[in-house]
């Protein structure tokens, strides 16, 4: 059965979201998007734009959809589902203070909603002029970097191009596997954040091949980094599987995001897994090509990362 894909837009006070969503609610791009908007002590959409388009707009006036009860997300998606045909994805808008987290867990726990609609992206909006102030006093847009799959570094005419490159770099220290885009006032075609299947098992293997070859290891302090690892021998995958469940469970609030491509002895298909805090989706997905190296790479992102622990876990689990 077709899932309808969804996006969730993130990003802290002020760095561009509304603008993104206004403007994917008025471009002439041929889609229909059901937009579930938080409004939570935000300017909220400018309702004249909303209006004339034929989106449904709903908005949540009892708080964050994301931290407040994650029951109501899944009521309204629900709900969206009945209208299934009216629209071709969902758009979901979460306040500027909110860990992605919940949301992404959604599409984990809830069987009905991951029956009909699938995560296609986490998209986080990043203020070029005062990220860096962010990071160093906000654990959530550090979190909200940490979780995305896709960034646009907006406001891009209020910053130099060496400061820019210093922000990217700050970034890629979060989070090595994102896609960042440079945008001003939140302008990109959005064939670069709608219809991405970047949560997709299958898209880390066809956008990602390249999936972190070299296998290094960011660290920023004790804060939230990106590690990723690689191991050149098969893995046993009982072995494995005891090992990250071990991980997931013990260090699982401390990991936001983990996700690996893995060969695993005796089997010739690539074995592709990726997770949200202590909750994990994997599943075999393609065979390895005969020139292809199998070589099993993961990458967790997280905070107090305990890099020789992980590394030599992960080389335990060698068949």
């Amino acid at each position: 059965m077709d899932q309808v894909p969804v996006t969730v837009l993130t990003g802290y006070l002020g760095a561009g979201k509304t603008t993104l969503l206004n403007r994917i609610l008025t471009e002439e791009h041929g889609k229909r998007y059901a937009v579930v908007v938080n409004e939570f002590g935000e300017i909220g959409i400018d309702n004249d734009l909303v209006v004339e388009t034929d989106e449904e707009v709903f908005e949540m006036n009892n708080g964050c959809i994301c931290c407040t009860v994650r029951g109501d997300l899944i009521r309204i998606l629900t709900g969206l589902m009945r209208r299934k045909g009216k629209f071709d994805a969902i758009l979901i808008e979460t306040t500027g203070l909110a860990d992605p987290a919940p949301v992404a867990q959604t599409f984990f726990v809830d069987e009905d909603v991951r029956a009909k609609a699938k995560l296609d992206a986490v998209v986080t909006v990043v203020d070029a002029r005062n990220i860096e102030a962010r990071l160093a006093d906000s654990k959530e847009a550090r979190e909200q970097i940490a979780f995305a799959d896709v960034i646009l570094l907006n406001k891009t005419d209020l910053a130099s191009a060496e400061e820019l490159d210093r922000i990217e770099g700050e970034i890629r220290e979060i989070n090595a596997t994102a896609e960042i885009h440079r945008t001003k006032d939140s302008v990109v075609d959005l064939s670069k954040i709608l219809d991405r299947g970047a949560f997709d098992l299958d898209r880390i293997l066809t956008f990602e091949p390249e999936f972190l070859k070299n296998g290094h290891v960011h660290s920023h302090n004790d804060d939230i980094a990106s590690i990723s690892l690689t191991a050149i021998d098969p893995l046993d995958e009982n072995k494995f599987n005891r090992w990250i469940g071990n991980v997931l469970q013990t260090k699982g609030q401390d990991i936001l995001r983990s996700k690996g491509i893995l060969s695993f002895a005796g089997q010739d298909d690539q074995f592709v897994f990726q997770g949200v805090h202590m909750l994990m989706d994997g599943d075999y997905r393609r065979p390895w090509a005969p020139d292809d190296p199998r070589i099993s790479r993961i990458v967790f992102i997280g905070r107090n990362l305990d890099v020789p622990a992980l590394k030599a876990g992960f080389e335990a689990c060698r068949a």
